[in-house]
């Protein structure tokens, strides 16, 4: 069978090298110079291709069906264990760290690209790259995929184009364009694993700065996501990944919104108050600003001191009830929200194909027999930490391998 691949990313390597290996004929086209570019980026540069909680039972994935994702994922032959052992069938080794992150042992994110390219040349994949499909177009039982180079003849389709997310490494909304034509809806799209834009009056002195937190976004009060983390400030908000996790609350909950930070996560507020007791006395003839040296950051501790209100004053003129304002700010430092940052620096699409129209079974299309759609493209996202990645392996892996009417 002669099967097309749209898109030489994370899922449209691993169609192509599941189709190959089951003897199919498979080129796979690529819009950039390479294949896996985006792939480079990820975990900084290091890759976090997966996570050991990434079976989707513990760690919810989004979209209007979350169930869609986590019933694909929880198979045996798709889960984390069976992608760990697919890659070090590829010749990858990893390692696990916190949060259950694991990472090429190599700390490359090129040994990851390395390694799917070298499977696809050993499959006998045609890989052409810069090379952009402009539509498909069902002809009978097969396909025409037309490119700016000419047109292709397909017996199947993967559609594997990824996202409109991280337009600088190739974030498009060609793969939305293209099942359009044939028929597909997809939900709204919204950047998620983003950074928030905040008011700045108080990040902007913190910038570069990084901190352990737990964070949060309410509206009118109610917490609508909440995780603890790492955060960065940013001159526009903040940053960091628990950020990142809660983003997609922010990117989708409308006005109203504001980013609370508990700078000292688990600990009560009256041991905090306690503390800062401890330390008026130890610290009376400083400024109030320098109350919570070594505790926090020098910068984050002066900033929390001055938007509580003191700043020169010294420590020990403190009376209780200044005490208590800065433990309900160091415990509820809020700042509005005011967005979040656009396509251009989120790493992830939230929403996509609407995955009713797709077989949960095999990936094909119940709308055009032959048709498949895997990873980013379809409206499934999960949080940050390789949830992401390992949909894209797992989704990638069950296009290629039912790839004609349930033929398996």
């Amino acid at each position: 069978m002669k099967v097309c691949i749209v898109g030489g990313g994370a899922a449209g390597m691993a169609a192509a090298i599941t189709a190959a290996q089951r003897g199919h004929q498979v080129v796979l086209l690529e819009r950039q110079a390479r294949v896996g570019r985006k792939l480079l980026s990820t975990g900084n540069g290091r890759c976090n291709l997966t996570n050991l909680h990434a079976d989707g039972s513990t760690v919810p994935y989004h979209g209007e069906d979350p169930a869609f994702a986590r019933d694909i994922l929880a198979r045996p032959e798709l889960n984390v264990a069976s992608t760990l052992s697919w890659f070090a069938s590829l010749g990858l080794r990893t390692v696990a760290e916190d949060g259950g992150r694991f990472y090429p042992w190599s700390n490359m994110a090129g040994s990851v690209v390395d390694v799917l390219r070298f499977a696809l040349d050993r499959c006998g994949v045609t890989v052409r790259t810069s090379c952009t499909v402009t539509g498909v177009r069902a002809r009978g039982s097969a396909f025409s995929i037309m490119t700016e180079d000419g047109d292709l003849f397909a017996d199947a389709v993967i559609l594997a184009a990824g996202g409109a997310a991280g337009a600088k490494v190739g974030g498009v909304m060609d793969g939305y364009r293209i099942a359009k034509g044939l028929g597909h809806h997809r939900t709204a799209l919204f950047p998620a694993i983003v950074q928030l834009r905040t008011d700045p009056t108080w990040p902007r002195s913190l910038k570069g700065v990084k901190a352990q937190a737990d964070v949060a976004i309410l509206r009118r009060g109610e917490v609508l996501a909440r995780r603890c983390g790492e955060i960065l400030f940013t001159e526009y908000g903040v940053s960091g990944p628990a950020v990142f996790d809660v983003s997609r609350a922010a990117s989708l909950g409308g006005d109203g919104l504001v980013c609370r930070l508990d700078l000292l996560p688990g600990q009560d507020e009256a041991v905090t108050f306690a503390d800062l007791a401890q330390r008026r006395e130890r610290m009376a003839p400083q400024e109030s600003q320098l109350l919570l040296t070594g505790l926090l950051h020098p910068r984050l501790g002066q900033t929390v001191c001055r938007a509580a209100g003191f700043t020169t004053r010294p420590a020990g003129e403190l009376s209780d009830d200044d005490l208590l304002q800065i433990a309900q700010r160091l415990h509820r430092f809020d700042l509005p929200v005011l967005g979040v940052c656009g396509f251009d620096q989120a790493q992830v699409t939230a929403g996509g194909l609407r995955t009713d129209e797709f077989d949960p079974q095999t990936l094909e299309s119940r709308i055009v027999p032959g048709f498949y759609a895997c990873g980013e493209v379809l409206d499934v996202d999960g949080d940050c930490g390789g949830f992401n990645l390992q949909w894209a392996w797992s989704s990638g892996r069950l296009a290629g391998e039912l790839l004609s009417n349930g033929e398996g």
